[in-house]
This record gives C-alpha cells, sequence and structure tokens, in this order.
C-alpha cells in the first residue's frame, strides 16, 4: 500500500518536507506507517512520545488499520490558509489569516448575539513578549534564547481536523453550559507582538455560563486542536505546546498510550 503521511512543526523541519510517502504491507497500521517514516527519516524518531496521529482527518490510535491511499498525519504537540464553519446549534469557528484584525471580536459578537443574550464575554489571545513553555525536545533550543524577547509568534494547522475539533468544542459548551452561541476564531500564519491570534466569543442569558463557555473554549482549543505555535527570536525558533488531547477535559475517555 502507499500511504501519504503529512508533518508539521517540527517534525516539518527535521524531515525538510510537508509531505513523505512511505509504501508498507497490506493490512498494516498506523504504527507501521510512522516506522517506515523513521526509516526514511531517523531523526523524527525522538519525536514518538509526544505524538498523536489522524487518519483522514480523524484522530486515530496508532493500532488503527490503513488502506491503500490513505492519508496520516503526525499530530506534534499543539498550542494551542483559511477556512470557516458556520454550526446548526448557532455557533462558529474559523481560522483565518493572521494577526486577526482589532475588529474581529466585534464582528463576531455582531453574527452570534441575539436579543435574549444579557451577557457576551469576548477573549483576545495576543502576542507577549515573554516566552511560553517549549515543546518536548525545545528544551535545549529555549535554553539558548532564555531571557530574550520574543519578535513574533506563527502559527501553523491541519485546517480540515482543526475545524473538527474546534466545531466539537462549541458543541460541548453548549452541553455543559447551555451556551450555544459560542465562536472560536484562530489565526494561521506570523502575529507580531501586541497583535491578536485568536479570539473566542460566548453569549448567553447570563453572564456565569458565557464567562465559563469562553474559558471552556480557549483552554480546549490550546490543549487539542491541531494547531501549531513557534516563538520566533532574531536568530532562530523555539516549538510550543503539550502532547495534544484526543478527547474533552474530564471525559472518562482515555488517551491513547504514546510509545517510548
Amino acid at each position: 500500500m502507499r500511504i501519504r503521511i503529512r508533518l508539521f512543526a517540527r517534525q516539518r523541519e527535521l524531515a525538510g518536507a510537508r509531505q513523505v510517502e512511505v509504501q508498507i504491507a497490506d493490512g498494516a497500521t498506523i504504527e507501521d506507517a510512522w516506522a517506515a517514516l523513521v526509516a526514511n527519516v531517523p531523526a523524527l524518531a525522538p519525536g514518538r512520545a509526544y505524538l498523536r496521529f489522524a487518519r483522514n482527518a480523524e484522530y486515530a490510535d496508532p493500532a488503527t488499520a490503513l488502506a491503500d491511499g490513505d492519508e496520516v498525519v503526525c499530530i506534534p504537540p499543539v498550542s494551542g490558509g483559511a477556512g470557516e464553519t458556520s454550526l446548526p446549534n448557532g455557533g462558529f469557528v474559523a481560522l483565518r489569516d493572521a494577526p486577526l484584525a482589532p475588529s474581529t471580536g466585534g464582528d463576531l459578537t455582531a453574527r452570534l448575539t441575539t436579543p435574549e443574550d444579557g451577557a457576551v464575554v469576548v477573549f483576545e489571545g495576543r502576542t507577549r513578549a515573554t516566552p511560553g513553555t517549549p515543546a518536548p525536545g525545545e528544551e535545549a533550543e529555549a535554553a539558548r534564547h532564555a531571557g530574550r524577547r520574543v519578535d513574533a509568534l506563527e502559527y501553523e494547522a491541519y485546517e480540515p481536523l482543526a475545524l473538527g475539533v474546534l466545531a466539537e468544542i462549541v458543541a460541548e459548551a453548549e452541553a455543559r453550559f447551555g451556551v450555544a452561541r459560542l465562536g472560536i476564531v484562530h489565526g494561521v500564519g506570523a502575529v507580531a507582538l501586541g497583535e491578536i491570534s485568536i479570539v473566542v466569543v460566548a453569549c448567553s442569558p447570563h453572564r456565569d455560563a458565557a464567562f465559563a463557555a469562553a474559558r471552556y473554549a480557549i483552554d480546549e482549543t490550546k490543549a487539542r486542536a491541531p494547531i501549531w505555535k513557534a516563538e520566533r527570536f532574531a536568530d532562530g525558533i523555539v516549538w510550543i505546546g503539550t502532547q495534544a488531547r484526543t478527547s474533552a477535559a474530564g471525559t472518562s475517555a482515555a488517551e491513547p498510550p504514546a510509545a517510548g
């Protein structure tokens, strides 16, 4: 079988390519495809413990069997092109070219609110000068830039899965907090200091629910969406993030074990 493997963030840099094709035996799994990839690009091997995988734009366990022509995506630690989706419950999610316009929060509020809403919470995420937590494997590079100011952030995303995960988060917020009119817009590309990378808007008749839904949306986006963030310095970059979760916080769904 021929399998296409897509790479992002640090894995893309190590491989020197955004995608690699491998040949594996009939009935082989995602883990087998990863092994074939590492045989071609040994530098990728140390990152395995921190990866999640997707098959054809859906999160998948490494033991998932593959079919000829499948696409496997290696999902490195997440941080927290363009596309957008209007959701049937009244929510809205989008990926847009970064930086986001200062009017994004107001535009999203106008799109989502109704006369029943007595509370609107708007969250804006902006680039700050101080560094964040480096992704696993990036500690040495982060130490090299210790004490320096961040010049800019740069985001990239696996768009089909990212939009799907954002839509799931909106649906979960409705189920947990009764907030259906929730919007998440995330930027993709370069974001200079002080510019906006993400906007979350939650509209509700009551403020407690709006605050809770907005907090849930930003926390889950950073933990689950396949969107990667690099801090850019004058002479290098550091990828930021932690191993992606594949299910909502507080659920009983077990995370797939990471290979050592």
